[in-house]
This record gives C-alpha cells, sequence and structure tokens, in this order.
C-alpha cells in the first residue's frame, strides 16, 4: 500500500493542501493515519476517494452534498458521469481513480462508454494516450506504484488486440503494401504503435508487428523488405540526444534509404526538423487523423 502526503494528495488532485485540511475537519472526507514517528500519511483508497471527490465538485456538485455519499454511490456518481460525458478530461481523472484501486470492472465501463459513444479511434487519441502519459508522469517521479501502471497498460493492451483480431476477421482486401511496425531497442510502451498497427489494418494494409525493443541490426534479417514496404517507428524515451537521432537516421539510411519510414511518438514532437533534415523519404505523425491521411495517399 503506497502512503501520500498532503502534498502528495495537492499534487494529484488539484486541491490546495489547506482547503483539503478544511474538507476533512469539516466534512470528514478522509482521515489520516499516522506512522509510528506521529506523520500523517494518506492511503490508496484516501487517494481514491478524494479524486472521485474532486470530479463531482469540479463538475457544480457542492461538498456538503458530495460528504454525504457513502463510496459506492460515489463511485456511481462518477462513473455515471464519465459513461455520460463526452469531456475526456473527466474521464482521464476516473481512469485514474479506477487504476489507484486497481478497479477492473470500473476502468472496463469507462474505456467501453467512451468507445461506444466515440469509437475507438476518438477514444484512444484523446482519454486513452493522454491519460498514458499522465500516469508515465506519475510513476517516473515515484509517485504511483509501477504495479498500478502496468495494471492499466495490460487491460489497453488487450482492448486493442481484441480490436485488432476483429478487424483482420473482417477484413477481406488487402492493399499490397506491406508496413513493418517496431519500436527499437529500449523502447518499451507500445499501445500507440498497437493503436497505429490497428488504423493500418483497418485500411486494408498487410501489417508486420514486431513489437517493442526491437535491436535495429535485426531488421536487416527479417524477411526481405522491399523499396515498396514501409517502416512504422514509434520513439517515445530514445533519441533524447542529437547522438542518438544521429544514429539512428544513419541506420535507416544506410540499410533503408528509398523505403518510406513513417515515425510517431513523443520524441519527434520537438525534433521532428531534426529527423527530416538528414532522414531520406520519411514522414511524421502526430495525430491518427495525419496517419489516416497518409494512408490514403498510398
Amino acid at each position: 500500500m503506497s502512503q501520500y502526503s498532503i502534498r502528495d494528495l495537492e499534487k494529484l488532485s488539484g486541491i490546495k493542501a489547506h482547503t483539503l485540511r478544511m474538507w476533512e475537519r469539516r466534512y470528514g472526507i478522509i482521515t489520516p493515519q499516522r506512522t509510528a514517528t506521529n506523520i500523517r500519511y494518506y492511503s490508496d483508497a484516501d487517494l481514491s476517494k478524494l479524486l472521485n471527490v474532486t470530479i463531482l465538485n469540479s463538475r457544480g456538485l457542492r461538498i456538503s452534498k458530495i460528504a454525504n455519499l457513502n463510496d459506492n454511490d460515489l463511485c456511481s456518481r462518477v462513473i455515471d458521469l464519465s459513461i455520460g460525458s463526452g469531456d475526456p478530461e473527466i474521464q482521464i481523472e476516473s481512469l485514474v481513480v479506477s487504476m489507484l484501486s486497481f478497479d477492473e470492472s470500473k476502468f472496463l465501463k469507462i474505456i467501453n462508454g467512451s468507445i461506444s459513444n466515440s469509437g475507438i479511434e476518438n477514444t484512444f487519441e484523446h482519454v486513452i494516450l493522454p491519460f498514458l502519459d499522465r500516469i508515465g508522469v506519475l510513476c517516473e517521479n515515484g509517485t504511483i506504484n509501477p504495479a498500478q501502471g502496468h495494471f492499466v497498460s495490460n487491460l489497453i493492451r488487450q482492448k486493442l488486440i481484441v480490436a485488432i483480431d476483429r478487424v483482420d476477421e473482417e477484413s477481406s482486401s488487402k492493399s499490397g503494401r506491406r508496413m513493418i511496425f517496431f519500436m527499437p531497442e529500449n523502447e518499451w510502451q507500445e499501445m500507440g504503435l498497437l493503436f497505429y498497427s490497428l488504423i493500418a489494418r483497418k485500411h486494408g494494409v498487410e501489417v508486420v508487428y514486431l513489437g517493442a525493443s526491437m535491436p535495429l541490426d535485426s531488421l536487416k534479417h527479417i524477411y526481405h523488405i522491399e523499396d515498396t514496404d514501409i517502416l512504422f517507428l514509434s520513439l517515445d524515451s530514445t533519441c533524447k540526444k542529437q547522438q542518438d537521432i544521429d544514429t539512428l537516421n544513419s541506420f535507416l539510411n544506410g540499410n533503408f534509404y528509398s523505403t518510406l519510414k513513417i515515425i510517431t511518438g513523443k520524441q519527434i514532437e520537438n525534433k521532428s526538423q531534426k529527423f527530416s533534415e538528414a532522414l531520406n523519404n520519411s514522414k511524421f505523425v502526430y495525430s491518427y487523423e495525419m496517419f489516416k491521411d497518409i494512408l490514403k495517399e498510398l
């Protein structure tokens, strides 16, 4: 079980510490525990409850009314609000609460509700990817347990795999182009890669999915890659330095100079110019709509 200070709660909920203390005293929203040395701390359950309270309060429900709700009613109100709302921020906040309490049922209800209302493509780009970015930051700074991140990542991965299987079963024609999806070595967050491979399959592209942390030299030893093939790379954590960019550019140009290379991921958002100046025959993708436009041109 994680332990949070009131400053942790302030950072995660956006509610100032003095307001949290007032809510404690006046409404009993959360009650801190104390360590053997008398230091106040809060549990995962406290944080989950506070985030639920924050969601309802920010949408106009008075704190005095929220305080009268039991935990089940509080949770039900948030789920109903998340499913019925088209506001991605509400859905993202609710997914964070579900993650903290390892609540698979609630997590899937929110995801399924968003997919039902907006489709898997909009849900992934506007809800799931921002959610994954948020928990990635929380994992890096030690605010949340990495197990919680693994828990939700695997649930999302399952949803994508099911969607991919459904497309493969329903697809009857291929465009004749082959796209090879991979992430370079030491890249592990493959949710975006899976999502873009789903979009490619829906457009009739033959997909070769190599997955995360693919040693670059191994690309030279898989199927013979033709100039008509397309490489799709996702870069989330590598290529942080110019040296990394130069190394990747050199490898791709040296081995796949004429092959179309499509690149996406957080690491290209501010560095695409550095890539494009040196990388031959490349395109950069910042949204699934951009990727769909590229697919239409193939």
